[in-house]
């Protein structure tokens, strides 16, 4: 069967690390899409943080997508609507700001295009403002603050400590919410159910594709679902241990033009590639 989607993590797998696409796997990809292919960029970060990489790729030309907040929120790049939207559950908001509240850990969110955080700030609190070049402001107490609608909070503090709390959230609240790291200082609070391979589901229906035709590549831990979702589940060498067993594949690195050559291999069907 034909590969004819590919769902693509944006930092440490479609980005290298300097945060940049390179030549090859912008050229593979463009390849791809004047080929009839879909490209779908999955990333936990706010759609803000993607538009860059959504115009690098030509999504709006080609008709690609725009996964953010972990599936949290799909968009067609090329009309900008909302496909789905998945927010999360404000009378829980207290809950997870209570239960770090004594410890050096920055809660997040998002209002419009700003990032949002409580008065808790050590060394890893702006990370997300400088990747997404997103202004970032303290807003007090976090949970009292949000009235509206937001896809997910963000923790950000010292991955030890991190790995700690993630624990103490699936003891507390498993099956309310779901959490995981997307990079070592970062963990994710999500709505129960919202990661990416749920959302590539609905998406490939749509298309009236096959999860067989699907490739997804990732390196982390918020990448495992769309990684074991699809046909052709594809983890990058710079990936984590565990996402690396699961695979289907083991690709070369970010920063040695890992999804290039996979796209180059299995979608463009060029035999001197190596994935």
């Amino acid at each position: 069967m034909e590969y004819e989607i590919i769902a693509l993590d944006v930092d440490g797998t479609l980005t290298n690390s300097e945060k940049k696409i390179t030549k090859r796997t912008r050229e593979a990809l463009i390849e791809a899409q004047r080929q009839g292919k879909k490209v779908v960029v999955a990333s936990g970060r706010h759609q803000y943080g993607l538009k860059d990489i959504a115009h690098e790729l030509e999504l709006d030309r080609f008709g690609g997508y725009v996964m953010a907040f972990n599936g949290g929120r799909v968009i067609d790049a090329s009309t900008g609507e909302v496909m789905s939207a998945k927010y999360f559950p404000q009378e829980y908001i207290k809950p997870v700001c209570d239960l770090v509240k004594d410890a050096d850990i920055t809660v997040m969110s998002y209002e419009g295009d700003s990032i949002i955080m409580n008065d808790k700030v050590n060394e890893y609190s702006y990370f997300e403002s400088k990747i997404l070049g997103m202004e970032s402001r303290q807003v007090g107490d976090i949970a009292q603050y949000i009235n509206f609608d937001v896809n997910k909070l963000l923790l950000a503090g010292d991955p030890a400590l991190l790995d700690e709390y993630e624990k103490k959230f699936i003891a507390k609240f498993k099956g309310y919410f779901d959490v995981f790291k997307s990079c070592p200082f970062f963990l994710e609070v999500m709505p129960f159910g919202v990661n990416k391979g749920a959302a590539l589901r609905p998406l490939l229906e749509k298309l009236g594709l096959k999860k067989e035709q699907l490739i997804a590549c990732g390196d982390s831990y918020n990448d495992m679902t769309m990684i074991g979702y699809a046909g052709l589940g594809v983890c990058m060498e710079n990936g984590a241990s565990d996402v690396k067993r699961m695979a289907d594949l083991i690709a070369d690195s970010n920063d040695d033009d890992g999804v290039a050559k996979v796209v180059e291999k299995y979608m463009l069907k060029r035999t001197e590639a190596i994935a």
